[in-house]
Order: C-alpha cells, then sequence, then structure tokens
C-alpha cells in the first residue's frame, strides 16, 4: 500500500493554522477577545480599507494571468462592505478619519509588490485574507452581535452574499490551488508568503490603539 500523499492545498491550511494567523477574520476574533470597544473594531476596519484597496486592485491586475485568474472573483470582493461598515460606525467622513499605520503600509507595500512580481505570492494574500474571512465571518459576525449589538450593519464584512454555499466554494478554491501549475520551489514561496502575510496582518492587529486613530466611532 503506497504512501499517502499530502496535497499541496493540505499543506497550505496546516501552515495557515500553525503560523498562528490573525489573518482573515481571526484576526478581528482575537482584538474583539480583550477589551475592545467599537472604535478599536472601527480602528481595524480602517486599517482593512486600506488593506483590501491594494487586494483588489491586485486581482483586478491579476485577473487575466494564466496562474492567478482562476482565483479572482467578484463574489470575494470586500471593500464595498468595509466601506458601508465604516459608514455606518463612524460617519460618511469615515475615509478622512482613516490613516494607515505604519503597518497597514508595510502591509500594502507587500502587495503591491507580490502583485506586479509574483502569482504565487498573489495567490498567498489572496488566500491567506479571503478563505480567513470565508470560514471565520459567520463565528465573528455571531461574536460582533452579542458584543455590540450589530445585526445586519456594521457586520457587512463579514457576509458574503454573493457565495451560495460557502463549503462548495472552499473545496473549489482548494482543488484550483492543487491544479495550480506550480513548481515544487514555487510551491515553497507560497508556503512562505502566507507564513509572511500572516505576520503582516499581526502587526496591523498591534498596531490599533497606538499612534494616531485609523477611525473613531
Amino acid at each position: 500500500m503506497g504512501a499517502t500523499v499530502t496535497t499541496f492545498s493540505e499543506l497550505l491550511r496546516r501552515r495557515a493554522g500553525r503560523s498562528d494567523a490573525a489573518a482573515g477574520t481571526s484576526g478581528a476574533h482575537g482584538l474583539l477577545a480583550g477589551e475592545c470597544e467599537v472604535a478599536d473594531y472601527a480602528d481595524l476596519l480602517g486599517q482593512y480599507a486600506v488593506v483590501y484597496a491594494a487586494l483588489e486592485r491586485a486581482a483586478e491586475r491579476m485577473a487575466d494571468h494564466p496562474v492567478a485568474a482562476p482565483f479572482v472573483t467578484a463574489q470575494l470582493t470586500r471593500l464595498p462592505a468595509i466601506r458601508a461598515d465604516l459608514e455606518y460606525l463612524v460617519g460618511p467622513d469615515w475615509s478622512e478619519l482613516c490613516c494607515p499605520t505604519p503597518a497597514t503600509t508595510a502591509y500594502v507595500r507587500r502587495l503591491n509588490e507580490v502583485a506586479a512580481t509574483s502569482p504565487g505570492g498573489f495567490v498567498a494574500h489572496h488566500y491567506t485574507r479571503y478563505l480567513g474571512d470565508l470560514s471565520g465571518g459567520p463565528s465573528l459576525a455571531r461574536l460582533l452581535e452579542e458584543r455590540f449589538g450589530f445585526d445586519t450593519n456594521g457586520v457587512l464584512f463579514t457576509i458574503f452574499d454573493q457565495v451560495a454555499d460557502p463549503a462548495a466554494f472552499e473545496d473549489t478554491y482548494r482543488a484550483e490551488l492543487d491544479a495550480a501549475p506550480w513548481s515544487a520551489e514555487e510551491r515553497e514561496a507560497v508556503l512562505a508568503e502566507v507564513d509572511l502575510a500572516a505576520s503582516l496582518d499581526r502587526a496591523v492587529l498591534r498596531s490599533i490603539g497606538h499612534g494616531a486613530p485609523a477611525a473613531t466611532a
């Protein structure tokens, strides 16, 4: 009987779990587990407005790339929901109060770099953020409802209303990861970039509440 072969998507899943990642909505879970106020949550969304603007610009540039294109879909787009949540939490002038922290600036710099040079690097960031959001969104929405009384307004970021079956969507996404024509070296680079994406996100979370606020409720 032959040895069981571990798929690349499973290696990625394990790496994301081992990295103690605050990526995707798990980062907001961690923030809300402490003495978090609505302003802290708004601050985080203010930073994510900047991050997702960069990520979704990168997705537009990668939409025709033969390797990255299978992962790019409007179903996952988060920026309109983040903007709507911020307008509800902060007001229509939220963007004027949004000041990226140095950690957010570093995150965006890396996103722009991989979008210009590395389709595998882009996919690593795309996977880390969106599949984390998709899988963690429902529990984060419940947590926000319990903590702040939010129902729909304020938690639109967590709601993927364009994804009818999240489990099936994730299965398809993972199948695309396994089908991508990466060499062994490229796969190692994608794994390393997932670790870096988690590290960059942890730095953003640590920056919340320090220096100039990104947004105030």
